[in-house]
């Protein structure tokens, strides 16, 4: 500390003794007395406007930020001896480097700009070690790591920075204010007129179709109906072909049409909104498409604003404006933001207005603006605290004015409107891969019908003249006598023969499945939103399905990763102890009315809108009569806590109550602390403070603030108190704090001991800590760091950097004064979901920004952490060391190399490579496995892995990845402590983009969203910091705890039902077009059909349909208190049983001999009979129809009444449409249902096929239900027969496991 004075000091030593002449005392709230005799702008001696003498000012700053060594070559020639004078108000300038920054009329605010780097060296700020602030890059990081481009690391998906630009001089946005055409006229701007529409009435047909036509097998059936309108290969009738590929264009064109016209209406009525625009000298009301950058606009209270604007006045006196950015990032709390004084007085109303802002170009970061402004002869920065955007809603502010610097499609709403990224479910990737089997099937069949139809015609070429339909030429006499017939030759005959067997056999890959499964999922989804289950009534938040294409993805995750705070934890912080000057607090907590009353304290003036508990022992240290050390550091410790922070106090009513805005909720809890101690943050204004103490009102000239950022991880204010005594007060996290607290006697250093003591303790019982010191400034420092700001905060470029490099002007040999101890309690049910994910097979990982203490406790609390745990803890400082203790941790505990195991792995899969089965390298049950070897350690239990944030930034950008997947994999528990949001990304892409496992991420807050993006499944928590994790998640709830039924119920009922669909849509087609080869074989390789056109179209369409979506949906193999029950059940889709490869193919085999049962059975009946071929192809229909049916009927494990009428009044429309068919009297079939269902054999047959094509299915279901019975098969008989506890057998206990 390099003047030893304290906060509540007097300069003199004769009052020193007194607490009434302290400086924190109340004062009027006026103007307080202090020598106003000089200005105080930049007091270097050669100080000038021109760039150069910036460049000078600034040319010492060339050490590393934070260092204190570089600080003493700053500008020498400063006068020391000069006599001390403070500076006037809009003479000083304040730090913003957050998303809420505060700006005062003594300050000048500033942002970085942002560059796009690999995992490890990006940082996103949080608040306090809370909330998402703004977007920040370790400079000295990323000049250090350059291996930012390795070809083997996935960058597309780096979270909310993509298509951010940088900030460069020679590029910068002109906008003149109230000079809309001068700013357009060479530029030409974007209007504000948005189109989110897709369409027009022009458009719409050509382009639609172009979309839908992005999918194969929609290109696949156009080919095919294509070829059907050629006459040689008109198999079916040519409007008939078309109807299947018509229907499905025509839903999914009316679909996109009705949404569209939706987004049109949505448009109009936004872009002729109205809003009052200055035209001259007076405000007219303008529609908001013609609005134009460079125009002054006026915003009313709870009106939504138009374009991104910067504030020029606001209703409040002080510049300040509240705002609702809910439209914008899901935040529903208010943000403040200001207009510079030197706009903010002006009247612009009836008179002229004009000035220049030069800006960065539009960019999507909504956390980050920087620019500079002249007005009225003046410059001075801009930041994000300056600028209001599109779609936010001003609230408790009378009106606003404002210049538009971005319109339309160039506002960061407008920029930031993309989707999340697409993500395709597994399962149904590994569906195509089956659908191209069938192609290859399909192709074969064709290629036998074309061989056979060319060997065909070779054998009875010399009769062509006489057979009705190959005959060469016309024989009858005519015009057409002796005339070419339809005959092509052979070689023709044969092509022709091939394409029209593809169309007679095109439902083999089945178009109706992309459908069904649509349908299926939306079913799924209702459900899984209506589970009651799945309700959070604290927040009344219902679980929500934001994507629908990876349902079923639920059913097979194996790795969950999870951030902490707000996702383990409730984020809801209680202030619980407190450090002061090296004293432990927080033993005995009381409530605060009580301890006032006892105190003789009397009613409290303020009351906050939940109590707060506080600690006897520190109350009565607070009011005590003396002003020795203890004491003074208590008021400084409070003090500190009330005025370094962003927080905003609202008048609730007039009876005293208060409520506090804030993002960050840790900032919530220490004011809240604070003002149950007695030091109330009762009103903050753009340029001042003022705290209640104890009944007396305290003001505060707030005269610079830095933020909170990823660099510095610390917070700092430069308040003048009321006797011209000036101090900074600073707060952060200890890693920063402690290195930068002064040590210079064995006072401090005990202090210090003790203080980082208590924080140990804090840390291991699960508490979050911030550090809390001061420092009182002289005059040559406040005027070095005057000097150096005001040059920082008006640079366009590296001004983030400068400014870091300012604040350590006056961040260091601070004087300790104490700590902070925060309780963030866990959420319900957290501890028995962990634990039954772990006996899922689920691995937790959990991705967290707090430090390792409170991490590993917390990890203990919630049971991701047990006391038979071997811990493995990577804390690396460099690369080489990181290395090390990798290669040590494996050498000890036998984990072996992913690549040493794969040359055997590869060879024990090449006979079954493409079995879904996890016995590949690639998935976890093969992962390096603990070996014994000479010389390693004995592994006694489970082993978890921490690292920290600083080792993953050598790791995740160097050589390291593969020792970190051998070591991490092998471990079943892995805890990543103080990591950036983008290593939380790198470390789910790490699993992700190595095995072949699905994986989770879940969490609550901005800096979640590119986890939750970069994982096979997104879930976002609906919790304290906002909405941004919820919207860009593909699943939304209220709580953890729900993740258990989400994973082992529901998403063990979608996978099971999804797997089956498959599988029997494959099924259900194949004996179709088998049935039909069969027929095709036996009739001359002619491609023609006993089947009528429609039966063939309607039989995937409508007869066999319903029933598949409904079992899709409502289906269910175990009871939801099973599941939960025994959680080791959810393996069974980590071992792929309900679908692989072998399954397909069984089930190929199954369908080849029921195809065979359906084509022989009823030829072998009918075989002496006069019956038509049209009968018989009526009954092939009704048979094969029935056939499906029972067949789905013996896999249905749950029978409902929707079931029941979906599967029988299947085969009763298939009836009534077969009887209306063969009403129609120019249709061949004409009447054939009516003769055939008259006569016995008709239903003998029908039964005989049934019986005959479903008894090998029938027998194998039993021997191996019998025999080889699976973990769900078990559980279900243990249900039907009441036996409780299920006791699954060990064998198959150790491959859930």
């Amino acid at each position: 500390m390099s003047t030893g004075r304290r906060l509540l000091s007097s300069p003199d030593p004769s009052t020193s003794s007194s607490l009434e002449s302290s400086s924190f005392l109340a004062v009027p709230l006026g103007n307080p007395a202090r020598d106003a005799g000089s200005s105080a702008g930049c007091r270097c001696h050669n100080a000038s406007t021109t760039p150069s003498a910036n460049d000078e000012c600034l040319g010492c700053l060339t050490k590393g930020e934070g260092e204190s060594s570089s600080l003493g070559c700053l500008s020498p020639e400063i006068p020391y001896g000069r006599p001390r004078h403070f500076p006037q108000k809009n003479q000083f300038f304040s730090a913003d480097l957050g998303h809420n920054q505060q700006q005062y009329p003594s300050g000048r605010s500033a942002q970085c700009s942002v560059r796009p780097v690999g995992w490890g060296s990006m940082e996103l700020p949080r608040n306090n070690q809370g909330n998402l602030a703004s977007f920040e890059i370790s400079g000295a990081l990323s000049d250090t790591h350059k291996g930012l481009g390795r070809s083997g690391r996935s960058r597309r998906r780096s979270g909310n920075l993509e298509g951010h630009h940088l900030f460069r001089e020679e590029d910068p946005r002109l906008i003149y204010v109230n000079d809309p055409r001068k700013t357009n006229e060479t530029y030409e701007f974007s209007g504000n007129e948005v189109t989110t529409s897709r369409y027009t009435v022009i458009t719409f047909l050509p382009k639609n179709l172009f979309i839908q036509f992005h999918r194969l097998a929609y290109l696949y059936f156009l080919a095919i109906a294509a070829l059907n309108q050629l006459p040689p290969l008109a198999v079916f009738g040519r409007t008939v072909s078309l109807f299947p590929l018509l229907f499905v264009l025509s839903v999914t064109a009316i679909k996109d049409g009705y949404e569209d016209w939706r987004r049109h209406r949505s448009d109009r009525k936004e872009n002729n909104r109205e809003a009052l625009v200055l035209q001259g000298t007076r405000f007219h009301f303008k529609k908001w498409k013609d609005i134009e950058a460079g125009e002054v606009v006026k915003i009313c209270a709870d009106e939504t604003i138009p374009c991104d604007m910067v504030l020029l006045s606001t209703s409040d006196p002080s510049g300040l404006a509240y705002i609702q950015t809910m439209n914008l990032d899901g935040e529903s709390n208010l943000k403040t933001r200001y207009a510079r004084q030197e706009t903010a007085s002006h009247s612009f109303e009836g008179h002229a207005v004009s000035g220049m802002i030069t800006c960065e170009q539009p960019n999507r970061n909504i956390y980050e603006f920087t620019a500079n402004m002249e007005f009225n002869g003046a410059k001075f920065p801009l930041s994000q605290s300056n600028i209001v955007l599109r779609g936010c809603q001003l609230k408790n502010t009378e009106w606003i004015i404002g210049v538009v610097v971005y319109a339309g499609e160039e506002t960061k709403a407008m920029l930031n409107s993309a989707a999340s990224p697409s993500k395709r479910s597994k399962l149904e990737s590994y569906m195509n891969r089956e659908t191209m089997w069938l192609s290859i099937f399909l192709f074969i069949m064709c290629l036998v019908v074309g061989l056979g139809m060319c060997l065909w015609l070779v054998q009875h070429h010399n009769q062509l003249d006489t057979l009705p339909y190959y005959r060469k030429r016309y024989f009858i006499q005519g015009k057409d006598y002796m005339k070419p017939y339809k005959y092509y030759g052979i070689p023709m005959e044969t092509f022709f023969s091939f394409l029209s067997s593809i169309i007679v056999f095109q439902i083999m890959i089945p178009i109706s499945l992309y459908i069904t499964m649509e349908l299926v999922r939306i079913g799924q989804s209702y459900f899984m939103i209506g589970d009651k289950y799945m309700y959070d009534s604290n927040s009344g938040s219902r679980f929500q399905c934001r994507s629908l294409n990876i349902n079923e993805d639920l059913g097979q995750i194996r790795y969950v990763f999870s951030d902490k705070t707000g996702t383990l934890t409730e984020n809801k912080m209680e202030f619980r102890k407190a450090s002061v000057y090296g004293k432990d607090y927080g033993g005995t907590l009381d409530l605060e009315d009580s301890l006032l009353k006892s105190n003789g304290a009397g009613a409290r003036k303020y009351k906050l809108k939940s109590e707060v508990a506080v600690d006897t022992e520190l109350m009565k240290l607070l009011h005590r009569e003396l002003t020795d050390e203890e004491r003074v550091a208590a008021h400084e410790f409070f003090l500190t806590l009330a005025v370094c922070n962003t927080v905003i106090p609202i008048s609730l009513d007039d009876h005293g109550s208060i409520d506090y805005q804030g993002e960050s909720p840790d900032e919530q809890a220490l004011v809240a602390a604070a003002s149950a101690y007695g030091y109330t943050l009762c009103e903050r204004t753009s340029g001042h403070i003022v705290v209640d103490v104890n009944g007396e009102k305290l003001r505060l000239d707030v005269l610079g603030l830095h933020e909170f950022d990823s660099v510095r991880k610390m917070m700092s204010v430069v308040v003048c108190f009321p006797n011209n005594r000036v101090k900074v007060l600073v707060k952060g996290a200890d890693t920063s704090m402690l290195s930068v607290v002064a040590k210079n006697t064995d006072k401090a250093d005990d202090l210090a001991c003790e203080t980082q003591k208590h924080l140990m303790d804090y840390s291991s019982i699960g508490l979050r800590t911030l550090v809390i010191a001061a420092k009182d400034l002289s005059e040559a420092e406040l005027e070095q760091w005057q000097c150096r700001y005001e040059n920082a905060s008006t640079s366009l470029t590296d001004r983030a950097i400068k400014l870091r490099q300012t604040a350590s002007l006056i961040e260091s040999e601070l004087s300790l004064v104490g700590a902070t101890a925060i309780e963030d309690k866990l959420q319900e049910g957290v501890p028995e979901t962990i634990e039954s994910l772990r006996q899922a097979g689920i691995k937790v990982w959990v991705l967290t920004g707090d430090k390792q203490e409170t991490a590993i406790s917390i990890g203990l609390s919630c049971k991701l952490l047990t006391s038979d745990m071997q811990m493995i803890v990577i804390n690396g400082n460099s690369e080489t060391n990181c290395r090390n203790l990798l290669l040590d941790a494996k050498a000890k505990y036998g984990v072996t190399s992913t690549c040493a195991k794969r040359e055997d792995l590869e060879l024990k899969n090449s006979s079954d490579k493409y079995d879904l089965q996890p016995a590949n390298y690639k998935n976890s049950s093969e992962m390096p496995g603990r070996e014994s070897a000479k010389g390693e350690a004995e592994v006694n239990g489970p082993l978890a892995l921490v690292i920290d944030g600083n080792s993953l930034v050598y790791i995740l950008e160097k050589d390291l990845e593969s020792e970190l997947f051998d070591l991490a994999t092998f471990c079943n528990v892995v805890l990543c402590c103080r990591v950036a949001p983008l290593q939380k990304a790198g470390i789910v892409d790490l699993i992700k983009s190595r095995t072949d496992d699905m994986t989770l991420a879940i969490g609550d807050g901005a800096n979640d969203v590119s986890m939750i993006q970069m994982a096979d499944v997104g879930v976002g928590i609906c919790g304290q910091e906002g909405r941004q994790a919820v919207m860009a998640s593909d699943f939304a709830m209220g709580q953890f705890r729900f993740l258990k039924r989400l994973l082992l119920v529901h998403g063990h009922w979608n996978y099971q039902r999804i797997a089956y669909l498959v599988l029997y849509n494959f099924y259900r087609n194949a004996v179709f077009v088998i049935m039909l080869f069969w027929y095709i074989l036996c009739s001359a390789f002619s491609t023609t059909s006993a089947l009528t056109d429609w039966s063939s179209v309607l039989y995937s369409v409508i007869y066999t349909s319903i029933p598949t979506v409904v079992v899709g949906v409502l289906d269910k193999d175990l009871n939801h208190r099973t599941l939960l029950e025994y959680p080791k059940l959810y393996g069974a889709g980590h071992r792929h049983e309900a679908y692989n490869l072998r399954l397909f193919w069984v089930t190929m085999l199954d369908t080849l001999w029921q195809s065979l049962v359906l084509f022989y059975i009823p030829l072998f009946a009918y075989n002496e009979s006069t019956v038509d071929i049209w009968s018989l192809g009526s009954l092939w229909t009704i048979a094969v129809v029935i056939l499906v049916n029972m067949h789905l009927a013996m896999d249905i494990q749950q029978w409902v009444s929707v079931t029941q009428m979906a599967v029988w009044g299947s085969i009763l429309i298939t009836y009534g449409c077969m009887l209306v068919l063969d009403s129609i009297p120019v249709f061949p079939n004409y009447w054939t249902i009516y003769h055939l269902a008259v006569s016995p054999p008709y239903w003998l047959t029908i039964i005989l096929i049934i019986v005959i094509a479903l008894l090998p299915r029938f027998l194998v279901k039993i021997v191996y239900q019998r025999f080889w019975p699976s973990d769900v098969q078990i559980a279900r008989e243990a249900e039907i027969l009441l036996e409780r506890p299920v006791r699954l057998p060990k064998k198959r206990d150790e491959r859930s496991n």
